[in-house]
């Protein structure tokens, strides 16, 4: 039978697009929003589009639990994996009607605990709970391995001159980040060239080229040719910069000044600087000299990662 495997787009999709080949599942059906992110990220792959829901967005979530409910009258499914968020719900809530087995996977971005989507999973009836940090793991959430354990940094023997930069704010259409959008359109030298991802975020200083968002290929693509990356601290940025090699000068949002919905952010960039994955900053600390330091490292993928351990259902 077909597992579902279900996750907002943005850094939701992304980690269990990463994750899953250490998932174990066989015959899959994605289901997630529709965005350039999810049509090149699953490109032939079987996916499912389903309306889309931002933060804390009930009226999206009972659009997709609507689709979802449809979904599980007319096919039986194995199980079904999620990294959230609000999407996982409105497909755990019928699957478990259903007696489909859910798995709900915490975002790396929570070191601490789980988020608010994780907190509403682990009121599902028999709903598997899994996190990726060993130090808040209990009866309750399982430590099944990190996302992160993939990668690892060393040094760039012979650093090149930084000439060539991609920026990328995220593409959530509720929080922007025009603070480090303003600071870095005054830091980096004109003669640069910078690829701009800004997402929602507009200033008065719009830089040239800036674009909403860029589709995953040409990103990719960006990132391979780039000599540093600056991203918000977000794990679907993080990841993509990890994959094209590049420690990134990662940047949290604040929820002090309406940038996120918390400050998971700013314990993602605690957690990856302590891997030596990421150079984390501040906004307004973001220096030349910083962007020379990510510059001067590069990051690989790591040998012999162990599989995510799921319990058998």
């Amino acid at each position: 039978m077909t597992t579902l495997l279900v996750a907002s787009t943005g850094g939701h999709l992304a980690e269990l697009h990463d994750l899953r080949p250490r998932l174990g599942v066989g015959e899959r059906r994605w289901v997630t929003f529709d965005s350039p992110q999810s049509r090149s990220l699953l490109e032939g792959e079987d996916v499912v589009y389903v309306p889309p829901a931002t933060s804390r967005d009930l009226v999206g979530a009972v659009r997709d639990l609507v689709v979802a409910r449809k979904m599980f009258r007319s096919e039986r499914y194995e199980q079904v994996i999620s990294t959230g968020a609000s999407v996982a719900m409105a497909f755990f809530v019928p699957a478990t009607t259903a007696g489909v087995p859910c798995s709900y996977i915490e975002s790396a971005t929570r070191t601490r605990g789980p988020s608010l989507t994780g907190r509403l999973a682990a009121r599902v009836p028999r709903a598997r709970l899994y996190t990726q940090y060993p130090a808040w793991a209990d009866d309750t959430w399982r430590y099944g391995g990190s996302i992160f354990d993939a990668f690892e940094a060393e040094p760039v023997a012979d650093p090149r001159p930084v000439r060539k930069v991609v920026v990328t704010l995220g593409t959530h259409e509720r929080y922007t980040f025009p603070r480090l959008l303003n600071h870095l359109v005054t830091l980096l030298p004109p003669d640069w060239d910078v690829l701009w991802q800004v997402g929602s975020t507009v200033i008065d200083r719009m830089p040239a080229g800036a674009r909403k968002q860029v589709p995953v290929s040409e990103m990719r693509q960006a990132l391979a040719e780039a000599d540093v990356v600056i991203s918000h601290a977000g794990v679907g940025s993080a990841l993509a910069a990890m994959q094209a090699g590049k420690r990134a000068l990662y940047v949290p949002r604040r929820k002090a000044f309406g940038e996120h919905v918390d400050d998971h952010q700013v314990e993602m960039a605690r957690e990856l600087e302590g891997r030596r994955l990421v150079v984390a900053r501040e906004a307004e600390e973001v220096g030349l000299v910083d962007i020379e330091r990510a510059a001067a490292w590069s990051v690989r993928a790591s040998a012999g990662v162990v599989p995510f351990r799921l319990a058998p259902s």
